[in-house]
């Protein structure tokens, strides 16, 4: 009886362990699902940001482009007079350039 018994015993605790397994494995089955509606749902939220960003960053940029052209207009002008003033220096000082660089050319030295 004592046979009886104890293969009973074994009986209830691998039975005992199979239903352990099998919560442990519904618990990570779950535990995974979770995991990826989680991961879906951030990527989601990850695509919606990145695209209101984008649409901002394009709306900011087609704003200030009308800018864009008086900017060129400025620099265009200023760039002009810069080459104007370097002209009128230069006419001023390319005698006395010149000069110098005769009287190095022609002066000889022992």
């Amino acid at each position: 009886m004592e046979a009886n018994t104890s293969r009973n015993g074994i009986q209830h605790l691998l039975a005992a362990e199979q239903d352990a397994q099998h919560i442990v494995n519904t618990a990570r089955n779950a535990k995974m699902a979770r995991l990826k509606r989680a991961k879906e749902e951030a990527e989601k939220e990850t695509y919606q940001f990145r695209t209101q960003m984008e649409y901002e960053f394009l709306k900011k940029i087609a704003e200030s482009s009308g800018d864009s052209g008086a900017n060129v207009k400025r620099l265009e002008h200023e760039t002009e007079a810069n080459i104007h003033h370097l002209k009128i220096e230069a006419a001023r000082i390319s005698h006395d350039v010149v000069q110098m660089l005769l009287k190095q050319v022609t002066t000889v030295k022992n």
